[in-house]
């Protein structure tokens, strides 16, 4: 399948096309055409040219002699990739490395997908299953049933018989608190799900390590939506002692938040609320907001990459034990964090 004619059926030059499968990094001006692209390179189960690429990379033979594998994608946090930014951005990521490793983009599940199969899957087979956030613990042993190889893209590593690529909750939500802590900040607030998340556990263990207290009433529990991040505002800007920093468990959030504190502000109120705010992710948008968003950057390509070759490794029979890549997190100041106050 050759760029020319995704172009053709889209609408969109050569170039354009190329960019948008081959860079996950390319931001196209035309968001609607980006994506019929790769809906497009989806549907003819696009994969570049191996003979052509090698040419132009000065190479005449190939390294490995590999097939070409498809593989399902199943999303756990939310129904559609729209919902969540941070894993739309990886599984543009993953799209990309697919066309460079040979490999197709089968289903993209979610879990009332699977809540109908007992036992034999109701779509075609694919080669394996890569699951972008953490996977419900009973579904585990039936999808290793149905998927020769599996691999977990998350936030947290687990216990669970698959390979993962991770970038650890408690480290990114240390760094970010740490630093609020540096600033001067002692009424540090959380926003974002409180259920065994990481991302909570590494608040309070940062806290308490400095002997700071835990004040209950700065702890809002969310799904870690950008409506659930507007709401969270509206509780801490009321309370007789509002917190002077506030640590989101995701950007998405961390936006919600920020843009109702531009409203809240914005009704000539007597008392100004606007807390430092630090979050996670490092999504697109963080840089786009006003004020831009300070927040841990996550390498998503680099978990991508590496998701994609250890999948392959394990269909091409090069590893047999679960294995588990942990990537590091870093922090990325921008405007919302403020300034140092003491």
């Amino acid at each position: 399948m050759s760029l020319k004619k995704i172009a053709k059926m889209t609408g969109a030059s050569v170039s354009t096309v190329s960019r948008v499968l081959n860079n996950p990094l390319y931001r196209c001006q035309d968001k609607e055409l980006a994506e019929q692209i790769r809906q497009t390179a989806r549907e003819l189960n696009y994969i570049p040219n191996d003979s052509a690429r090698r040419l132009k990379m000065g190479k005449t033979t190939s390294s490995t002699d590999t097939g070409t594998y498809r593989i399902d994608l199943l999303l756990t946090r939310f129904d559609s990739l729209e919902t969540d930014s941070f894993f739309q951005e990886v599984f543009c990521c993953v799209e990309t490395e697919f066309h460079k490793q040979n490999c197709i983009v089968g289903k993209i599940l979610n879990i009332p997908d699977l809540s109908v199969y007992q036992g034999t899957r109701p779509f075609p087979p694919a080669d394996g299953l890569i699951i972008l956030g953490k996977c419900p613990a009973d579904l585990v042993e039936p999808l290793s049933r149905l998927y020769p190889a599996i691999l977990a893209i998350d936030r947290n590593p687990t216990d669970y018989r698959m390979d993962e690529v991770v970038c650890r909750g408690t480290q990114a939500a240390t760094l970010a608190v740490e630093y609020l802590l540096d600033l001067g900040h002692t009424k540090i607030a959380y926003i974002g799900d409180c259920n065994q998340e990481s991302r909570y556990i590494g608040y309070y263990e940062c806290l308490l390590s400095h002997k700071v207290p835990l004040i209950y009433d700065y702890i809002v529990s969310t799904r870690q939506t950008r409506d659930e991040g507007e709401r969270a505002l509206c509780h801490l800007a009321e309370l007789s002692h509002p917190p002077t920093a506030v640590f989101c468990a995701n950007d998405t959030t961390a936006i919600g938040f920020l843009t109702a504190m531009q409203k809240f502000n914005g009704r000539k109120r007597k008392n100004i609320f606007r807390p430092a705010v630090v979050s996670i992710d490092d999504i697109e948008e963080a840089a786009q907001v006003s004020p831009m968003l300070t927040t841990v950057h996550i390498p998503k390509e680099e978990m991508a990459h590496l998701a994609v070759l250890t999948i392959r490794d394990r269909l091409d029979g090069g590893h047999r034990i679960y294995s588990r890549t942990e990537l590091p997190c870093h922090l990325v100041v921008r405007e919302s964090s403020g300034f140092h106050i003491r």
